[in-house]
């Protein structure tokens, strides 16, 4: 049996296009990251006197956290310092 060579483009581009969905559907590990949420914008758990997600009270909160990529959290500045794995005492 001759296969064709536009029959090979079609099943090399679905092929492809196969294995590209199924590295979308991969997720990628994260991450706890506090002190680098704005106001109002984590994730979860910011210390007492709030409740969950999107009850941090300022800017940077130490005790607020984000999800991030794993491996990126301690690479994010802010202009209180860096993001970390562990709760801040907020400043």
């Amino acid at each position: 049996m001759k296969t064709s060579p536009a029959a090979l483009a079609a099943s090399l581009a679905l092929a492809l296009c196969a294995s590209g969905a199924h590295a979308a559907d991969v997720k990628k590990p994260m991450e706890k990251c506090y002190g680098v949420s704005q106001a109002g914008q984590n994730d979860c758990s910011a210390g007492p006197g709030t409740s969950c997600a999107a009850t941090s009270r300022t800017d940077y909160q130490g005790d607020a956290w984000v999800l991030v990529e794993k491996g990126s959290c301690t690479s994010i500045k802010t202009p209180k310092g860096y993001g970390s794995l562990t709760p801040l005492a907020s400043k």
